[in-house]
């Protein structure tokens, strides 16, 4: 029998400002789940998406920015670094091909999944799944949802705050926030149909779960167990204090009044298209 030329794959594939961050941060501690030290490779999107994506500028880039300069070395734990360093050299081989994504995982150890939260591979076509499941000996992917209208509104603010112009937030009037979120990089992120759909169509229903944003945080031991049996993992004790904590939040601002009316009408088609792929929506959404 040819070995595959993944192993067990775990993918999380969004939806962005959809509590990813915080499923990425607990199920971390996980023994039998192994991370990259970055979060999103965005490997499949680079590969059936954009091509450009890993760019050698971009992924210098990221390097630069996320592991080579951010160590104290008076604090610095030198194995820790070192294997940092391993894996940044990796990250920076040519050429970016499926042969470079599997080595980016090559220092994981007893661990039964190699885990990659990637938001952009909500956007792989549905004829690219069947060829990425071909390649793993198991594939899963997780897609979570959040109230759609909500998730804008903090999607438009952390990017606003992302890029140091969260003073829009005050100055802009209806006609300015909608045509920012409306532009695809926002408003894609919000077509959760689009995704499902994508999913159902290239999926094997084993290889694909959804989880909603509102139920994970109304329940969240019980939906991170449902995560483990999807993984077919033992049950895992997170510590309360992980749990309680938050990450990447969008800057603290109300929504304006204005705003929903904006959008009424496409959170409404979003929300039928949800149901019409055979989900119950979380009693928030109504």
């Amino acid at each position: 029998m040819n070995k595959k030329l993944f192993s067990n794959l775990f993918l999380s594939i969004g939806a962005m400002k959809a509590g990813t961050t915080w499923l990425y941060a607990v199920l971390e501690r996980h023994p039998e789940l192994h991370f990259t030290p970055e979060k999103e490779l965005h490997y499949f999107y680079h590969r059936y998406v954009n091509s450009h994506h890993l760019s050698e500028q971009r992924r210098l880039q990221e390097a630069k920015d996320r592991y080579l300069f951010r160590f104290d070395p008076a604090k610095a734990n030198i194995d820790r670094i070192r294997a940092n360093l391993h894996w940044v050299s990796n990250y920076l081989n040519n050429p970016v091909d499926d042969f470079w994504y599997r080595n980016l995982f090559q220092m994981r150890d007893h661990q039964v999944w190699a885990c990659d939260f990637s938001n952009l591979h909500a956007f792989v076509p549905d004829k690219a799944w069947p060829r990425i499941s071909a390649d793993c000996e198991r594939l899963r992917v997780l897609y979570t949802m959040r109230h759609p209208l909500k998730r804008l509104w903090s999607h438009t603010k952390f990017h606003l705050q992302l890029t140091g112009s969260l003073h829009h937030l005050e100055e802009w009037g209806p006609d300015d926030y909608e045509l920012f979120v409306r532009t695809p990089h926002i408003w894609d992120n919000a077509e959760y149909g689009a995704v499902l759909r994508r999913m159902k169509a290239g999926l094997r229903e084993t290889e694909r779960k959804v989880i909603f944003y509102e139920e994970l945080h109304a329940n969240q031991r019980a939906t991170l167990r449902e995560i483990e049996e999807f993984l077919d993992v033992k049950p895992f004790h997170y510590p309360q204090q992980l749990l309680d904590r938050r990450f990447t939040e969008s800057a603290s601002r109300p929504m304006p009044d204005f705003f929903p009316k904006l959008f009424a009408e496409d959170i409404d088609r979003i929300i039928r298209e949800v149901e019409s792929e055979g989900f119950v929506v979380p009693k928030e959404w109504q």
